[in-house]
């Protein structure tokens, strides 16, 4: 027995050790400062607070597995938010389309990131920052600037703030699914073996057959759907949606997955490590918001590990 778990550990990629390893560290430093910090209804309150990240990282690590990057995740997560309350002011039946029409629009973003760094060739960190400023324009442009008066459906807030199995949030179950999904495709199926392959040396995937423009084209896609995902659950969490509701999530989300093992330069990182990192995040940011630690104390320290570890899988790469 005790052999079996010494090898299972041996087995494990160590920063998702490292990584789990912090979050025990943080549950008992959290529980220092609030004898709540423990219980099991803040604990869920935090996984259910962790469920929106969750969805964002999932996009992040398809891209960052690439070796590419999406910084258009802030405003298409917010159009995701807006145009699903937009929807939900439409006559019924059409207000029942509402939560697929913002994740639509999501996806109809990503596929654009994904022409522009697939087919034309252009750096994602350009790209997908241009589209970010093009997806800001279009809501500002419908708005005005002004905040929307629009208000998230029924199943909006049920699937963001409901507990209907278990006194589990739902939106917990909607991470998990998407999560399973993700771990099968990347271990399953051919799609899942191109990312990796690509991550590690494009040019070499392309010579062995694989569609690697239609891979990053899928990945763009499918990040830009997850991400107007979150949007939408963020929007009936809060019962409307906002403007520049996803700028807290760019940071954070990258941290996450990249705290999670997965190699920003791309080829290498398990779903099990964003797991780990969006959780360790998630208590981070309570932790800090209980010791008062403003906005910009909190994106100083996702920069510093973002830098952090960039540092120390770029060293690693430069050794292969």
């Amino acid at each position: 027995m005790g052999a079996a778990i010494i090898g299972f550990f041996n087995r494990m990629d160590r920063a998702v050790l490292a990584a789990f390893a912090c979050i025990i560290a943080l549950l008992l430093v959290g529980s220092l400062y609030s004898s709540s910090f423990l219980s099991p209804e803040y604990l869920l309150q935090q996984l259910q607070v962790a469920s929106f990240l969750g969805l964002i990282a999932t996009g992040m690590m398809l891209v960052v597995l690439l070796g590419q990057i999406d910084l258009s995740v802030p405003w298409v997560l917010t159009v995701g938010g807006m145009m699903s309350t937009a929807a939900a002011g439409w006559d019924a039946p059409w207000n029942l389309l509402a939560i697929p029409f913002g994740i639509f629009c999501g996806m109809a973003l990503g596929f654009a990131n994904g022409i522009g760094v697939a087919y034309l060739r252009v750096p994602s960190m350009i790209f997908t920052l241009g589209m970010n400023a093009v997806a800001q324009g279009l809501m500002v442009l419908r708005t005005g600037g002004f905040a929307p008066q629009d208000h998230a459906t029924e199943a909006m807030r049920v699937l963001a703030t409901g507990r209907l199995v278990l006194n589990i949030p739902n939106a917990l179950f909607v991470w998990g699914i998407v999560g399973a999904v993700t771990i099968f495709v990347l271990t399953r199926t051919t799609f899942g073996r191109a990312v990796y392959a690509i991550g590690n040396r494009e040019r070499a995937a392309y010579l062995s057959g694989l569609a690697t423009q239609r891979t990053v084209l899928l990945a763009f896609t499918a990040s830009g759907g997850l991400a107007a995902s979150a949007g939408v659950l963020l929007a009936g969490y809060s019962t409307k949606a906002y403007q520049a509701m996803g700028d807290p999530y760019l940071l954070p989300a990258v941290a996450a997955v990249v705290l999670g093992g997965t190699n920003i330069l791309g080829g290498r990182g398990s779903y099990l490590g964003t797991i780990a990192g969006v959780i360790l995040i998630t208590l981070l940011q309570s932790i800090l918001s209980v010791m008062q630690i403003n906005e910009a104390g909190r994106q100083l320290i996702y920069g510093a590990v973002i830098i952090l570890m960039l540092l120390i899988y770029g060293r690693q790469r430069k050794q292969i």
